[in-house]
């Protein structure tokens, strides 16, 4: 690693930590979740004062809104056609909204959860992906449940899979979701510490194990899929200095062969591949990286005094 490079196997980045241009005063406070459009446009989901900031392939700001509608940003996903389908887990609902920022559909009831445990739609629900040929909803549910739910495209429930525990189509916290060409379905088994992957009716295929809280997930486009994960570090101050389990991001192809990984030992200091807590991932049309982290909810805040931490960053692609 040279300066804001850093490199794995085939894969390398610079680092550009500045890249997005916030108006003065303007802060992410946490990037929970980051989504590119079909023109390159890259959408931060966050927690600060404007919930969804938009950004040109320059990192110019082109949008923002957002104030007032949401509770507790958490999951951001764009379909093909760049409507944006976002998960908030602060009010337990899923709102489809136009990239302009028009609510046209939300799934669950703003501040009415379901009971807590009960698997009923929705407690705390986290992520949405999308069927690639009926544009058919999985949504990850979440904090307060340990359920997928799968809804047609007009938002009608279809059925339910999934259940408390560490077998095969059981979760211990259900955090990230999405989908491969194929119609697979990967799901981030958060604390169990890996993914599962399921056909489009729910039924287990195969699980992924070698990986410390997978919190964010992302299939990119292409000829060979790759899926990017980001790794939390231990909430445990017995391990907490241990080595390589997190926070990092790893690239894997479809089979779960691991191609690279990304991340110094955790140690709160911010060198080009230091991350606090990798919370949502994507690639834009040229291969480059977007990375947004929870930064203040899991390190800054806790600090005395509480730090103000970066938690969004991109990783450009270059040649090695």
């Amino acid at each position: 690693m040279t300066g804001n490079l850093i490199s794995d196997g085939d894969f390398g980045f610079r680092a550009e930590f500045d890249w997005a241009k916030l108006p003065e005063g303007w802060k992410f406070l946490d990037a929970s979740d980051v989504a590119v459009d079909s023109r390159d446009r890259v959408y931060v989901f966050n927690r600060g004062g404007h919930p969804m900031t938009v950004f040109d392939r320059d990192g110019n700001l082109v949008d923002s809104w957002g104030e007032g509608l949401f509770s507790r940003p958490h999951g951001l996903t764009i379909g093909p056609d760049d409507m944006l389908y976002c998960a908030d887990d602060g009010d337990h609902t899923v709102r489809k909204c136009s990239p302009d920022g028009k609510v046209l559909m939300t799934l669950g009831v703003p501040n009415k959860p379901a009971e807590y445990l009960s698997n009923r739609p929705f407690n705390r629900p986290t992520k949405v992906a999308l069927e690639p040929e009926t544009g058919a909803l999985y949504i990850a549910d979440g904090y307060g449940n340990a359920r997928v739910h799968k809804y047609s495209a007009d938002g009608q429930l279809l059925f339910s899979w999934g259940d408390f525990g560490t077998g095969q189509g059981e979760f211990n916290l259900v955090h990230s979701i999405c989908t491969d060409r194929d119609s697979r379905v990967y799901v981030a088994d958060r604390e169990n510490h890996r993914i599962q992957i399921f056909d489009e009716k729910g039924k287990f295929i195969t699980q992924w194990n070698d990986m410390h809280r997978p919190c964010a997930l992302h299939i990119t486009e292409g000829s060979e899929q790759l899926v990017l994960i980001g790794q939390l570090p231990t909430s445990l101050k017995v391990n907490e200095n241990y080595p390589r389990i997190g926070a990092c991001i790893s690239v894997h192809d479809t089979r779960g062969r691991q191609l690279a990984r990304f991340g110094a030992d955790y140690a709160g200091d911010e060198a080009p591949d230091q991350m606090y807590a990798p919370h949502g991932i994507t690639m834009d049309s040229r291969g480059d990286i977007y990375m947004g982290e929870v930064s203040h909810t899991f390190f800054g805040s806790v600090q005395v005094p509480p730090q103000e931490v970066r938690c969004f960053r991109k990783l450009k692609k270059i040649n090695i």
